[in-house]
């Protein structure tokens, strides 16, 4: 009987067995813990880089399309509904900062006879990437 269970705590104490240690886990959990807190900051940065991106194209189209409006109909549109109606756009898209169709911000001329929308900002003021407001690109 001793001797068995000598040959049982020789298994246990030359580590036969198999698996983590608590220590061992802790130090994987720590060094993950570590990697997430670095990686955090370039995560948020690489979002708002891409809204950025999607709010610098649908204001490029806005743009383009109103043009195209004013070149077929000879006036800028009423509002930017107009280029859905005339079917320029299929539908007005969200404002990336705002996640809305409605905040879009039109900017109306009136010169003359002319008046419409001829030009669209982003409803958001919150200051971009490059130090200015995403309500005056």
């Amino acid at each position: 009987m001793l001797k068995r269970f000598h040959q049982l705590h020789q298994k246990v104490s030359t580590g036969s067995q198999k698996g983590f240690t608590l220590i061992e886990l802790m130090v994987v959990v720590a060094i993950v813990g570590i990697l997430v807190t670095l990686a955090e900051p370039s995560y948020r940065l690489a979002t708002v880089k891409a809204k950025e991106a999607a709010l610098k194209r649908d204001l490029y189209i806005f743009r383009d399309v109103i043009d195209q409006y004013r070149a077929d109909q000879g006036k800028y549109p009423a509002a930017l509904s107009d280029l859905v109606e005339k079917g320029y756009l299929r539908s007005i898209p969200n404002d990336p900062f705002t996640g809305a169709t409605t905040s879009w911000v039109e900017l109306y001329l009136s010169q003359g006879d002319e008046s419409g929308v001829y030009d669209v900002h982003s409803g958001s003021d919150i200051i971009g990437t490059n130090g200015t407001s995403y309500n005056e690109w």
